[in-house]
């Protein structure tokens, strides 16, 4: 089969790329397994020095890395440099912090000695998306190998070219062999994938049903499953918030990435005495991002990654005013690329609020207080996280037990970062990436008990 990835911002090919034949994924496999009985035996030591060396490669090379990012999924310049410089601080960091989550655990029993050993399960496979094409990739790699386990990429394929620069950075870093391959298939051959014996785990990062029809397979062959999928979080607003530095919070927890963030702000749930004065500076904030060409360095919104993204984004846009909603802001789409949209009196039972909506839409909606903003949050299918603005910190601290996602932010937007653990709960997924939670996923954790 044949994949092209193509330029969002002007229709240009960007790569071409042949996938696996059935004997070339076969021997793929089969290597993965041969390379994980070696690789787990080289010691911690010379794992982490390896994976600061990645780190390393991804610094001395972030404008050609960027410029990949960019060209395959049309995230302005500047924000792809700042994801590849994210991978190599995550490698930073397990590199430093590896030894300390991996060593034994000592536990005080009646026996002679008693403890629990963190070891290598084998070849994880890694199903990732578009939006980071690097930043999601490394952030299981990172810990996954330095634990002692092999890594299988299975990338989208419009950004083939991004999993193909991640496969040189361990290449060029001095990973022996097939330590982490790149596979270039089809989503049919998922399954076959999964479903062989090389294959101890998966982690996906993607759609809610991506992660259902992934989990249903590596349930039927009892294998272990990180999921983190899709989000809606809300950005709640309280009425003693400094308003100016709370709209500066909600643009980049907005239009990061032209909004194509499982994490992004999505609902603005605002206290009603402040929402005009938010909803006016917001939209004013808004209006000024500069659109074009996603490699100008004063880019601020580029294109959607696909077409077929922004159709989805402009209907549910469509549909939200039909319901009720009011257009504060842009509305219009031109092929890839969907104005930055801001609705108004956006309520329940609409398609802004009920649905994710993956792009530069921003739903403005009014809480009569604070019990009713956090109905209002919790009032979501997904749990990833909640970001709460206001002067009274210790009051939002008390709350944040209200919240049952996954993170819970104060003054702040809710982001990914290599010393925290990440992840969601009920329809965003389970499981946990980064910090030590990150690395436990993908180790057994072994009683080793010891009778005199």
């Amino acid at each position: 089969m044949k994949f092209k990835s193509t330029n969002p911002y002007n229709g240009q090919t960007v790569g071409h790329y042949t996938g696996l034949t059935e004997k070339e994924l076969s021997d793929k496999l089969a290597k993965s397994q041969e390379a994980f009985e070696s690789w787990r035996k080289v010691s911690l030591s010379e794992r982490c020095d390896l994976l600061k060396k990645a780190g390393q490669v991804l610094r001395d090379n972030v404008e050609e890395y960027a410029k990949m990012i960019t060209l395959e999924m049309g995230k302005p310049i500047k924000e792809s440099r700042a994801e590849v410089n994210k991978c190599a601080l995550v490698c930073d960091y397990y590199a430093d912090n590896a030894e300390a989550f991996l060593k034994n655990e000592t536990i005080s029993t009646e026996a002679f000695k008693s403890f629990v050993s963190h070891d290598p399960i084998g070849s994880v496979l890694a199903i990732m998306p578009w939006n980071f094409p690097f930043w999601q990739v490394f952030r299981y790699a990172a810990p996954t190998l330095t634990a002692g386990n092999t890594g299988l990429l299975k990338h989208a394929p419009n950004v083939f070219g991004c999993a193909k620069q991640i496969e040189e950075v361990f290449t060029k870093a001095g990973y022996p062999p097939n330590v982490f391959q790149n596979l270039i298939v089809h989503h049919d051959q998922t399954e076959k994938i999964i479903s062989h014996e090389t294959v101890k785990a998966i982690t996906l990062t993607g759609s809610e049903r991506a992660g259902s029809a992934v989990a249903e397979i590596a349930g039927r062959h009892i294998k272990k499953t990180v999921l983190e999928l899709g989000g809606n979080n809300a950005f709640i607003v309280w009425e003693d918030a400094d308003i100016d530095q709370s709209v500066k919070i909600a643009l980049t927890a907005r239009m990061l990435n032209c909004g194509q963030s499982c994490i992004a702000a999505k609902r603005f749930i605002l206290m009603e005495g402040i929402y005009d004065e938010f909803v006016s500076k917001f939209t004013k904030a808004v209006s000024e991002l500069k659109a074009g060409d996603p490699m100008d360095e004063n880019t601020g919104i580029g294109p959607l990654a696909r077409i077929d993204l922004a159709d989805q984004l402009h209907e549910q846009v469509t549909e939200s005013i039909k319901q009720g909603a009011k257009l504060l802001l842009g509305g219009k789409q031109n092929d890839c690329y969907h104005e930055p949209t801001i609705l108004g009196d956006v309520v329940p039972g609409m398609a802004a609020f009920d649905q994710e909506t993956f792009g530069p839409l921003a739903a403005m909606i009014k809480a009569k207080d604070i019990d009713h903003a956090f109905a209002l949050s919790e009032e979501s299918k997904y749990g990833l996280g909640v970001t709460v603005c206001t002067k009274d910190i210790e009051k939002a601290i008390k709350h944040s037990n209200r919240v049952s996602d996954g993170a819970y932010f104060v003054n702040e937007l809710v982001k990914s970062d290599p010393r925290l653990p990440f992840g969601g709960t009920k329809k965003s997924g389970y499981g946990r990436e980064l910090s030590k939670d990150g690395m436990m996923e993908f180790v057994n954790r072994k009683t080793v008990y010891v009778k005199k």
